[in-house]
């Protein structure tokens, strides 16, 4: 049988069958990059709310990139990006790594509703042709704002659990001549787990790349991210960095600081710990500014930019930012009395700041209720891998630990550690994430460490 005819298969849903139209899968139009070449795309209605099918519908786009010609077909991998903001395309500069690590397999990645291509929660100003694209532009937050609260009906549909049922129906019918596999990376964790509590995916194997925390952790939920980045940042470096680093941030108004992108530096070197290469230079560039030297800081700030623009963190392709504030609001945040005053002072001494628990303050946006699968964890689950770095500063060590503990109550599960590692090991680690989903699909053993080689 033909790919486009496995595909179109893929996408026919049976429960939905009165209220769906089946898509025609077609080559993709942005297929000009060499990752992405003969990749094919489609759309599918969905239920906006799943419990009424005959209510509104909203749209999910995926793309499937088939497995290379010259490798026998050993069947599919459906990969969730993180976020929750973010959409299918984040991934799409991983593509290489993802082949590597799953030879033979079909790569599908779908956009969750609320990102990408799929439905926004505020379709005017998250238009491709508004000001700013599907960003945000400064006037346009009021209005977008706005229409969340004026029509809450639709705003709390896009939640965890709808989305996760969204999977459900794009999964099943997914190509059973072959294995079926499910990668998550972040958020497309916390999501991947949600979908296998709400559906019967039938997966063979799960594959969990920086583990969130438990859903009810009082410890590492988002209003405390800054504490999180602290430490990580602060176990990255030695103590005499660290001491020399104290001294700097006590000098006032250094000419230095404009080059900082946000003026705050503690930000910016938060914002270098997701990038294992460019953290590793904090040292130095303290070194070099308690020196009155800024050239490594320029060149650093430079870099930085040019590794967001790889990554598509630009175009059409930002963070869906009012999903993002939905959910943590509502799912991740355990403190939702929280106040700008407590953000202050629990970012007064820390020497590594994260913008995330300011922007939980003052519920600027509505919350939707917890239902009753927040907190809990599928009842059996299948072989699964999780990949943890060390240092990482988006889900914590210890939280991914804490949480694998619990999910082997419900099935094999085997923790593999990157040393020194930070967030999405696929793209910084990827050495040690294909060893690793190689070894995991071969049914061999996996190393219980690994450290990825220093950049030269």
């Amino acid at each position: 049988m033909c790919r486009s005819m496995l595909w179109a298969m893929l996408l026919v849903v049976a429960p939905l069958a009165a209220t769906a139209a089946v898509p025609e899968a077609h080559a993709c139009e942005d297929d000009a990059s060499p990752a992405l070449r003969g990749s094919q795309c489609a759309s599918m209605d969905v239920p906006l709310r799943h419990a009424d099918p005959s209510g509104e519908h909203i749209s999910l786009f995926l793309r499937r990139i088939p497995a290379s010609a010259d490798t026998t077909r050993r069947g599919e991998v459906w990969l969730l990006s993180g976020g929750p903001g973010e959409s299918g395309a984040s991934l799409y500069p991983l593509i290489q790594t993802y082949q590597r690590a799953f030879p033979g397999f079909d790569l599908v990645i779908p956009d969750h509703r609320g990102t990408g291509r799929s439905s926004r929660i505020c379709p005017v100003q998250e238009s491709p042709e508004s000001p700013e694209g599907t960003g945000l532009a400064g006037t346009e937050w009021g209005p977008c704002i706005g229409a969340m609260y004026a029509n809450l009906q639709r705003t709390s549909a896009f939640s965890i659990t709808e989305a996760a049922q969204d999977l459900g129906i794009l999964m099943s019918d997914a190509d059973r001549s072959g294995r079926v596999l499910l990668y998550g990376v972040s958020y497309g964790t916390q999501l991947a787990l949600r979908a296998l509590q709400v559906n019967d995916l039938r997966v063979d194997g799960l594959i969990l790349d920086g583990l969130v925390p438990p859903e009810t952790t009082e410890t590492f939920d988002l209003s405390r991210r800054t504490a999180l980045v602290d430490q990580v940042g602060r176990d990255s470096m030695d103590e005499r960095s660290l001491e020399r680093y104290r001294t700097l941030l006590a000098v006032k108004d250094a000419g230095w600081q404009k080059e900082v992108p946000g003026g705050d530096v503690r930000r910016f070197f938060a914002a270098l710990l997701s990038f294992p290469a460019l953290r590793d230079r904090i040292p130095r560039i303290v070194q070099d500014l308690s020196a009155g030297d800024d050239r490594s800081l320029v060149a650093t700030v430079k870099d930085w930019n040019v590794a967001l623009a790889q990554l598509g963190q630009g175009g059409n392709n930002q963070p869906a930012l009012p999903l993002v504030m939905l959910i943590a609001a509502s799912e991740n945040n355990a403190r939702p009395e929280l106040g700008m005053a407590t953000v202050n002072e629990e970012a007064k001494d820390a020497l590594f700041v994260s913008p995330i628990p300011g922007l939980l303050v003052n519920g600027s946006v509505p919350r939707y209720p917890r239902d009753a699968w927040f907190g809990t964890s599928p009842r059996t689950l299948p072989r699964t891998l999780v990949i943890q770095g060390t240092l990482d500063p988006n889900t914590a060590y210890a939280g991914a630990k804490e949480h694998a503990a619990t999910l082997g109550r419900s099935g094999p599960v085997t923790f593999h550690t990157v040393d020194r590692g930070a967030h999405l090991l696929a793209l910084v680690a990827p050495r040690c994430f294909v060893a690793a989903v190689d070894s995991f699909i071969e049914g061999a053993v996996i190393s219980e460490r690994c450290a990825e080689p220093a950049p030269e």
